[in-house]
């Protein structure tokens, strides 16, 4: 098994200890390259994946649009590129790209629920097709030997099924496994239950390989996380939704950041999306993060409204400027 990064990562910081790593979860539109350096200034977490890329898309005519996804700079390591794909042979072409483009691992969705993707029988759909799933992560090994392939994904379809479907995926010898602790069926709708990731780290025990074993789903913060892996056992944590708005979630600094600092880096943020791939993506994106930026505090709702209706940085900039110059809050187009 070729561990890779991963086992100096856990070495580092051994759950043992009550030191479990720290990931931050791949979100589509939202960990793009932009937010992954502004995370990577202010509270960089102890491994980053890129958002979820369609290993066919990458395979077709279509490619250039794609590899905007698997931009990322050197601060950023170690990072892994996540693909997600039901085809063995795009997945053989997809780990060569990401081994070409120097990433330090490859990660292979099999959690994700939408249903575009699983009609493709990717992403959640691979639950349902163990012997597909396997082939998939063989593909990925052969296609880059010298990388750790790791895999996240979820407890079951429609129910748990954790003693028939983790067993098919720790046989492959994978250098991780995240378990999002809900089935596909839940989606994000009920509690995630850590229970089942440490059932997890039980079956992996129980079979004697060395993968380690990463939980997700409902952590909070870090003091959380690392509650829930002392309980359970998981080497690592993911963190996803917790980001929103918290660049300092992986620091010292996290919830004690002061409203003035968090709009300029609101700003920052802005202005590096737009530099970056203001040319490759709807400045719309960008809004999802105004409305987690700009919360809990007087005037958010009427900051926030403004915001929505800005088209570029400039517009954010002023808007901030001068709510920040008197706490008052004017239209866009009347904006100083």
């Amino acid at each position: 098994m070729n561990q890779g990064f991963w086992k100096k990562i856990s070495e580092k910081k051994p759950a043992c200890r009550g030191e479990p790593f720290f990931i931050m979860a791949p979100m589509a539109d939202v960990t793009d390259a932009a937010f992954r350096r502004i995370i990577t200034k202010y509270g960089k977490p102890d491994v980053f994946f890129t958002e979820f890329v369609s290993a066919d898309g990458l395979c077709s005519e279509g490619k250039e649009h794609l590899m905007i996804d698997l931009m990322y700079s050197e601060g950023e390591r170690p990072i892994v590129a996540q693909f997600f794909t039901s085809n063995p042979e795009k997945m053989f072409e997809a780990a060569k790209l990401a081994a070409s483009l120097g990433f330090d691992g490859i990660d292979i969705n099999m959690g994700c629920p939408d249903k575009t993707i699983e009609k493709q029988g990717a992403g959640a759909a691979l639950i349902k097709d163990s012997r597909r799933a396997r082939d998939v992560i063989r593909a990925a090994k052969l296609g880059a030997p010298n990388l750790p392939v790791s895999v996240k994904t979820r407890i079951g379809w429609s129910k748990p099924e954790m003693e028939t479907w983790i067993p098919e995926i720790l046989t492959e010898g994978i250098a991780a496994l995240t378990i999002h602790a809900r089935t596909r069926k839940e989606m994000s709708f009920v509690p995630a239950r850590w229970e089942f990731v440490k059932q997890a780290v039980e079956i992996r025990d129980r079979m004697k390989v060395s993968t380690l074993i990463i939980g997700n789903g409902d952590v909070l913060d870090i003091t959380d996380g690392k509650k829930k892996a002392k309980e359970t056992g998981a080497d690592g944590v993911m963190i996803g939704r917790g980001i929103f708005g918290n660049p300092w979630l992986f620091s010292s600094k996290s919830g004690r950041t002061v409203l003035p600092e968090k709009l300029k880096v609101m700003v920052e943020h802005t202005k590096l999306f737009e530099k970056l791939l203001g040319k490759h993506k709807n400045f719309a994106i960008m809004k999802k993060h105004f409305k987690a930026y700009v919360a809990g505090f007087d005037g958010a709702k009427e900051l926030r409204i403004e915001l929505m209706n800005t088209k570029n940085a400039k517009e954010v900039e002023k808007i901030v400027k001068q709510y920040l110059k008197d706490g008052t809050v004017f239209p866009i187009s009347k904006t100083p």
